[in-house]
């Protein structure tokens, strides 16, 4: 039976760790040029609706050095954008591909492509939720901090899809999360419900409030895809939740700084804070390859 990753809880604890053990594994075979071919024979097609930088080239390469081809596939170079049902064009792209990354705006879209396409389905992000992005997250945590549960993890600004996968990654891994966000901006109803351990996650309005105990603080953009239009109000709301030296006055030595990329620079962090030697900013972009590689190598095992 295939499997698919549309949401951080379509695997278990210990499938995430499964992934870190062999992220780790694949992060030390690249160093020497070993590479496995455990998607030998198979094309993976990679739909992307929204523009990429790492998502994109950390995929294609993942998928070339596991012995794929990767095939990428702009949105609006497809028969999608003319009307083009999303069941359709998964019937017909099973009968070509063995497996398909997805980028877009609706989750309820990547669910209904995975539902009739016959091969694993990966979320690689939507307006709800953001899941390889964050195991690549905990794993830098694993990877820094010898291991992430019981670990205080402070996310300061918008409640937006990586807040969302933030919080269900840590229910299952048994982290402490907190969210520090402005009313109106927090995460959304839909994602707090399928929160299981209550007491892992906290919220407040105060930036400030988390960040004496915060074994890591996190920070993402204010302006979303498809938020650009409210640039100039989030900007205003946010104001106070800039990650910047007064923010981190209080903060513990040794935390790890984390934002997942593009960053606004000036805006929701500074450049002195993100290119301090707190922040692991890079290591996160490059442990999205390695978290890839054992992805698709437990979807396809």
């Amino acid at each position: 039976m295939k499997k698919d990753f549309l949401t951080v809880t379509d695997l278990d604890r210990e499938e995430i760790y499964r992934i870190f053990n062999l992220a780790k594994r694949y992060k030390s075979d690249r160093k020497n040029r070993q590479f496995s071919g455990i998607l030998e024979n198979r094309s993976i097609g990679l739909l992307f609706n929204k523009p990429s930088t790492r998502t994109r080239v950390s995929f294609e390469v993942a998928v070339k050095e596991l012995g794929g081809s990767p095939l990428y596939l702009p949105g609006e170079a497809t028969q999608i954008t003319r009307g083009e049902t999303v069941r359709d064009t998964a019937a017909v792209l099973s009968r070509y591909l063995d497996g398909m990354v997805i980028r877009t705006y609706k989750q309820e879209d990547v669910e209904e492509f995975a539902a009739h396409f016959s091969f694993p389905v990966i979320n690689a992000l939507t307006d709800l939720f953001h899941p390889c992005q964050i195991i690549s997250d905990y794993f830098t945590i694993y990877e820094k901090k010898g291991g992430v549960e019981g670990l205080n993890v402070t996310y300061v600004g918008d409640g937006n899809n990586v807040c969302n996968s933030l919080i269900l990654g840590a229910d299952i891994l048994g982290v402490n999360i907190r969210v520090a966000s402005p009313e109106g901006y927090r995460p959304v109803e839909q994602v707090l419900k399928l929160v299981k351990n209550k007491k892992l996650l906290k919220i407040s309005s105060d930036p400030l409030e988390f960040i004496p105990d915060s074994d890591v603080i996190y920070t993402d953009t204010w302006i979303s895809m498809g938020d650009e239009k409210e640039s100039e109000n989030r900007k205003s709301v946010f104001k106070k939740y800039q990650v910047n030296r007064q923010l981190l006055s209080k903060a513990k030595k040794g935390f790890l700084l984390m934002h997942c990329l593009p960053a606004h620079r000036g805006w929701e962090v500074t450049d002195e804070v993100i290119d301090s030697n707190n922040s692991v900013v890079l290591d996160q972009a490059e442990n999205r390859l390695h978290c890839q590689k054992a992805l698709l190598h437990l979807l396809y095992s």
